[in-house]
């Protein structure tokens, strides 16, 4: 069966977004237990990237509130492997968006959660402990930041915009050369932090030229349901694509444009 974009953006129940926020709320209070503390133990996946014991706390947590809540919903995480359900819905968990950040003791990790059903990106929660910020939102229902509704800039162009990414050592040469030789104002401002930026107005584009699922899953809600505009670097809705563009969409065309590679 064929779903219409009218069935497609038929908002979610809000308990499940109130659900959510409330897990990521959790989730951020343990892995505070660890943060900036002496006692913070780090090991490295095969893939070299770094890994603690909040990181698993943290997913471990959120995997135990979403099957005791929803048993028969599939999860995938970064730290464990994906879980199979029956019921179409798929929870996408990032326990500690921004280790290496939480290593260093800098407050702009976050935790992520998304729930994704049979129409698409349908919860997004963007959780962050350090600051005590949360940003979440529910497909239909808006987005908020710290419960209030929040809503992407009105800045219409390039120059002047605020550039968000979360370093410049993955990007392509010429797309990193073409938004520096931009009258755009990039800053570092990265991992899930710059999309909450994005959301609540206070920066106009965040860019990912690498991302895993688990970091972009949140994002394909979040964005626009604050107004925005979510895609891959080469322009496509897809949160499983390995990159990710969010912006106010007043001036995603041009950011994407700058990103071309020829």
């Amino acid at each position: 069966m064929t779903t219409t974009p009218t069935e497609s953006r038929r908002p979610i129940d809000p308990d499940v977004v109130e659900f959510t926020i409330e897990v990521a709320r959790e989730a951020g209070r343990l892995t505070l237990n660890w943060f900036q503390t002496a006692s913070l133990s780090i090991e490295h996946k095969s893939d070299g990237t770094p890994v603690t014991a909040a990181d698993l706390a943290a997913e471990n947590l959120i995997r135990e509130r979403i099957k005791r809540r929803f048993p028969d919903d599939a999860i995938i995480g970064e730290e464990h492997g994906p879980t199979t359900g029956t019921s179409g819905r798929t929870w996408v968990i990032d326990p500690i968006d921004g280790t290496k950040a939480f290593i260093r003791g800098v407050p702009l990790y976050s935790n992520l959660i998304a729930m994704i059903d049979s129409r698409g990106p349908a919860v997004g929660v963007i959780n962050l402990p350090g600051l005590d910020e949360i940003v979440a939102a529910g497909r239909g229902l808006g987005c908020t930041h710290q419960g209030h509704p929040c809503r992407v800039s009105d800045h219409r162009t390039v120059a002047g915009a605020y550039v968000c990414t979360s370093g410049i050592g993955y990007w392509p040469t010429d797309s990193l050369t073409s938004v520096l030789a931009s009258e755009a104002v990039f800053r570092t401002w990265g991992d899930a932090y710059g999309y909450a930026l994005v959301a609540t107005g206070r920066a106009e584009a965040m860019i990912d030229p690498e991302a895993k699922p688990w970091d972009l899953a949140p994002m394909a809600v979040i964005i626009p349901e604050a107004g925005g505009t979510f895609t891959t670097v080469d322009g496509r809705s897809d949160w499983q694509g390995g990159s990710g563009v969010a912006s106010n969409g007043l001036l995603h065309q041009a950011v994407l444009g700058l990103l071309a590679l020829p």
